[in-house]
This record gives structure tokens, C-alpha cells and sequence, in this order.
């Protein structure tokens, strides 16, 4: 089986390595302004030590709020994410409060504060002692309650307080997230944009190509030469009318924008009402679309390529009825499949050679580079051999339609 491999897609935590360098640039700016304080300080070292819990314990913790936005919100659009990383953010900041309320105790600040009281006294802060020195007189010791020994309440209260700190910290954080994310996407869609242009252009040269192919109006005009010969007029005029209009109609297409499914099968009928000119036994076609994806939108002459194959290694190289198939379905997530497959009419496995390799493979690759282009990672383009005789490409694709559809 000859596949096209699955395009590039988006992964759920693909941008990792972004999380990780802002993460830690983060926190490293919270340590470089400890530093700044610190150095305003005598004992500078002491201060800085004393915040690499803080540090450490932030690094993790804003992990996590990555890992709720691009776990939880991979899939939504940025409103949402935004909602996810504020509610992630209210988390992780009780998270660090409660965090730090557990070291609180265990692990002893080197970090003391001096000053002089207006009364004379000199005050010296130091862990969760207050010492009070007087003159001529011993100094007064003052041992503050730990976290543990305060009641509930007032334990709370404190974890609140701190944590209403750390919540500024965590959604500074997340807004930098949420706000580099729609950036990317904002750039990704303008290139896809472009791409989609570039390959709409591309894919008019080469639709042009498959249109004006000198073997494809040999058979054409050879067809129609036997039709007048032999007296069947009807036919011919028809076939005539139909060629007319199927270059008149594909010539007509602006290559950047979509159509409608059901213009785009309108404009492979003529195709096929051609080809059955030329193959009145071997050829039958049958197309299924269901109503409410007549209005669905796709680029213009995506399905050419792919129903010219059918005919050229499917009709024209076997001498039993061939089956043509075209149908779309719906999808779950407002996705549809759209179909084009060969058989033989009558069954039969080994009948149609799985010819996609025998080909230079432009046409399948212009498709899929076509499908990327527009719609991204949320299409996908597949083709091989069938298990039951015959070659089936399917593409899928989301379900967009007009305004006014």
C-alpha cells in the first residue's frame, strides 16, 4: 500500500521547550530583583539564600499551570485558554502559600533585619524571634507564634494573604503564555494563508496542465471523430457541450478561493460525462452526497487529479466495467470525508493495478499539499489500495460553510 504520511500536527505539549525557557526566565528575573534587594542589605548572601525555596518551589509549581493550559485547553481557542490559566493560577498560588506555610519552621532564614525604634531601642528581626535591645538593661526577647501553633483561622488568613501575593506572580506568568500562544497561532494562520495561495496557484498550473494534456484531447477529439463518423451525432454534440463547458467553467475558477462541495462534483460530472464518451461499456459513476454537505466549502479543482487518476489507471487499463465512486460523509467535530474510489463493477481484486506508483505522483501530492495548505492539521489526506479490489483516496476535512448557508 502506497500512503502519503500524515501532515505535521500539533501536539499537545509540542511547545515545551517555549514553557521551559519562560519559565525559568521568569524566575530568574524574580531572582535577579532578590538580588537587587538584597544587595541593599549587609548581609546580602544570607538573603538570597534564604528565597531559593521560593524559587524552587515557584519553578515547579508554574510547570503545572503549563501543564493545565496545554493538557486541558490544547484544543480550545484562547478565551478559554485564558479562563484555564486563571483558574490554574488561583491554584498554584494557594499551592505556594500552602507550600511555603509546610517549610515554615523546618528550614531556619539566615536573613536578619536591624533598625532603630524612635524610642532608642535597637530592633533585630531573625526567623520568628524579635530581640530588643535596651540600653543598661538585658535585651528583650520576643518569640512569635509559628504556623503551626496559630489556630486554623488565623492560618488561613495568613495562606490567603500570601497567597493573593504569589497570585500576581503566577497570572503575569500565564498572560506572557496565553499571549505568546495567540501570537503563533495568529502567525501560523497568515502563513497557512500564504501557502494556501501560493499552492491554489501552483495546483491552477497544474490543473491547467492536466486540462490542456495533449493525450487526454487526443482521446477526446478521437472520440468525438468516431461518434460523427458513425452517425451518432447526439452523443457527440453532447460530449462536445460537455468538454466546452468543463474548460470553460475550470478556466473561470479563482485559484485562492474555495467552492462549494456540490460545485465542485457539478465540475466532475462534466469530467466523467466526457470520459464516458469515450468508455460507454467500461465506465459507470456513482455520487453520494448528502444535502446538508452540499454548501460545505473546499478548494476549487481539489478532486480533479484525484477522478483523472481513477480514469488513468483505473478505466483506460482494464477491459472489464469499472465502478468510479464519489461520496462525502459526515464526521464527529464538525469534520467530513470526501471520497473518490475504483473498482471493478462486477467485482474483482486483482483486475485494477494499485497504479498510484506507477504514476510520478503529482496529482496525490498536489492534493495533499493543497488540503495542508488550507485547513492545517485538522485535515488529512489518505489513498491506497482497497482490500476488496481497487484504490480508494480519502479526504478529510472540517465542515465550513457560508454566512448565509
Amino acid at each position: 500500500m502506497f500512503m502519503m504520511p500524515p501532515p505535521a500536527v500539533r501536539t499537545r505539549f509540542s511547545d515545551w521547550p517555549l514553557a521551559v525557557k519562560s519559565i525559568l526566565g521568569f524566575w530568574l528575573f524574580y531572582a535577579l530583583t532578590v538580588v537587587l534587594r538584597a544587595l541593599l542589605a549587609p548581609n546580602a548572601l544570607n538573603a538570597i539564600s534564604d528565597k531559593l525555596i521560593n524559587i524552587g518551589l515557584g519553578i515547579a509549581i508554574t510547570f503545572f499551570i503549563y501543564l493545565a493550559i496545554a493538557g486541558i485547553g490544547q484544543a480550545q481557542n484562547i478565551r478559554r485558554k485564558t479562563v484555564i490559566a486563571a483558574i490554574a493560577s488561583v491554584v498554584a498560588a494557594m499551592a505556594m502559600a500552602g507550600g511555603l506555610s509546610l517549610f515554615e519552621g523546618k528550614i531556619s532564614s539566615k536573613e536578619e533585619f536591624r533598625y532603630q525604634a524612635r524610642e532608642g531601642f535597637v530592633v533585630i528581626e531573625k526567623n520568628n524571634k524579635i530581640t530588643i535591645e535596651r540600653n543598661a538593661q538585658e535585651p528583650l526577647v520576643l518569640t512569635m507564634p509559628r504556623m503551626s501553633e496559630m489556630g486554623f483561622r488565623k492560618r488561613i488568613r495568613w495562606i490567603a494573604d500570601s497567597a493573593i501575593v504569589w497570585l500576581f506572580m503566577f497570572m503575569a506568568w500565564s498572560a506572557f503564555y496565553i499571549a505568546t500562544q495567540a501570537h503563533a497561532e495568529a502567525m501560523g494562520v497568515q502563513r497557512r494563508l500564504a501557502d494556501a495561495e501560493s499552492a491554489a496557484q501552483a495546483a491552477q498550473v497544474r490543473a491547467l496542465r492536466y486540462q490542456v494534456n495533449p493525450h487526454f484531447l487526443f482521446n477526446t477529439l478521437n472520440s468525438l471523430s468516431s461518434l460523427v463518423m458513425t452517425g451518432r451525432t447526439d452523443r457527440a454534440e453532447t460530449m462536445l457541450l460537455a468538454l466546452s463547458t468543463f474548460f470553460r467553467t475550470s478556466l473561470s475558477l479563482d485559484p485562492s478561493a474555495d467552492v462549494s462541495l456540490a460545485e465542485e462534483i457539478d465540475l466532475q460530472r462534466l469530467y466523467l460525462d466526457i470520459e464516458k464518451a469515450r468508455f460507454p461499456d467500461r465506465l459507470t459513476v456513482e455520487i453520494d452526497v448528502p444535502p446538508e454537505l452540499q454548501h460545505a466549502r473546499m478548494p476549487a479543482l481539489l478532486l480533479q487529479p484525484i477522478v483523472e487518476n481513477a480514469i488513468k489507471y483505473g478505466v483506460s487499463k482494464s477491459r472489464k466495467a469499472v465502478l468510479i465512486r464519489i461520496d462525502a460523509r459526515h464526521l464527529d467535530n464538525h469534520r467530513m470525508v470526501v471520497e473518490v474510489s475504483n473498482r471493478l463493477k462486477n467485482g474483482g481484486k486483482d483486475d485494477i493495478p494499485a497504479a498510484t506508483h506507477e504514476g510520478t505522483g503529482v496529482g496525490l501530492a498536489n492534493v495533499c499539499q493543497r488540503l495542508e495548505a488550507r485547513f492545517g492539521g485538522h485535515a488529512s489526506c489518505r489513498f491506497g489500495p482497497m482490500s476488496g479490489g481497487g484504490f480508494k483516496v480519502s479526504l478529510t476535512m472540517p465542515v465550513e460553510m457560508n454566512a448565509r448557508d
